[in-house]
């Protein structure tokens, strides 16, 4: 019985050879390793149930498109994402009504909470930071986007991106740069000081 080194192909199990007469049971192990993170990452751009459908379709395409993915060329995450995010372009609308508006939701708490208490410092956490800046993403453009949002939300790092879109890693790299430049121009401020340490964390591993 083969192992599940030998099931995902002699290249390892990040980059798994699909060719086999045989894909379900490599397909299993895909699943089982990429469909829970890239369900919270779609969710988090066009809401849980589109994102459960984008899911189940991202491992049907790849399935029906296998003879298309070349372990030499990058990753398996970085091809299903790309399938992913070429499925997601679909609800583009959908993704940028619901940015602007978690933006005015986020806009309109911190009215509410200044007026109660004033405590509005202790109430930024995480998820309200992203709330605030989802104003500043739904003025991206889809290409920028999704190169931003691949790297911050997914955890792609910069040459799986590349992957993931068919572009040059430096190309991602640069956008990254221009990107974080006019979000630090353009953000509330309260999400700056998030986005530069997610930068400078990123910036340590490549």
């Amino acid at each position: 019985m083969k192992n599940d080194h030998e099931q995902a192909g002699s290249r390892g199990p990040d980059r798994p050879d699909l060719g086999g007469p045989d894909p379900a049971p490599v397909f299993g192990m895909l699943f089982d390793a990429h469909a829970a993170p890239m369900q919270r990452y779609l969710a988090r751009r066009v809401g849980t149930e589109t994102a459960h459908d984008l899911v189940a379709e991202t491992f049907l395409v790849a399935l029906r498109r296998r003879e298309t993915y070349r372990p030499e060329a990058g990753t398996a995450r970085a091809w299903l994402y790309g399938i992913a995010t070429n499925l997601l372009r679909h609800h583009v609308r959908t993704e940028t009504r619901a940015l602007n508006a978690t933006a005015r939701l986020a806009a309109a708490d911190q009215v509410v909470s200044a007026g109660h208490d004033g405590r509005v410092a202790e109430r930024v956490d995480a998820q309200s930071r992203a709330a605030l800046l989802a104003g500043a993403l739904a003025e991206l453009s889809v290409a920028d986007r999704d190169t931003l949002l691949l790297v911050s939300w997914a955890g792609l790092d910069p040459g799986e991106v590349a992957e993931a879109l068919g572009i040059p890693a430096g190309t991602v790299r640069s956008r990254l740069h221009r990107i974080r430049r006019w979000l630090r121009a353009n953000a509330p401020e309260s999400t700056k000081d998030a986005s530069s340490t997610k930068e400078e964390g990123e910036s340590a591993r490549r």
